[in-house]
């Protein structure tokens, strides 16, 4: 008889040292994006003991924001705030209370 081994991780979500999910894209793009500011700053000739405090900085900036972010609102947690952010707090209705009483009959 054979035996095949179960992909136990089929539905799961993408996980990196405990990043998951959008994270893992944020800590992707802001390490390249620091890596890309410390290349243009030494082509411009800036000083490397500058260039090499920038890319020091930064890149634990990034790391500490982005696991502080994926502790504070876990996996779906920035599409939660985002949508919050865009439902409204109240509904207007700016139509007249009589007409919700009248049909309408065409």
């Amino acid at each position: 008889m054979s035996n095949y081994n179960i992909n136990k991780g089929i539905g799961r979500t993408v996980e990196f040292k405990g990043l998951k999910a959008q994270y893992l894209f944020i800590f992707a793009g802001g390490l390249l994006g620091v890596l890309i500011l410390v290349m243009v700053m030494y082509m411009a000739g800036v000083h490397s003991y500058i260039c090499l405090f920038t890319a020091a900085s930064g890149s634990l900036t990034i790391i500490w924001q982005t696991f502080s972010l994926n502790g504070k609102y876990g996996q779906h947690g920035l599409m939660k705030l985002g949508a919050k952010k865009r439902y409204p707090r109240y509904i207007i209705c700016r139509k007249a209370i009589f007409r919700y009483f009248t049909s309408s009959k065409k």
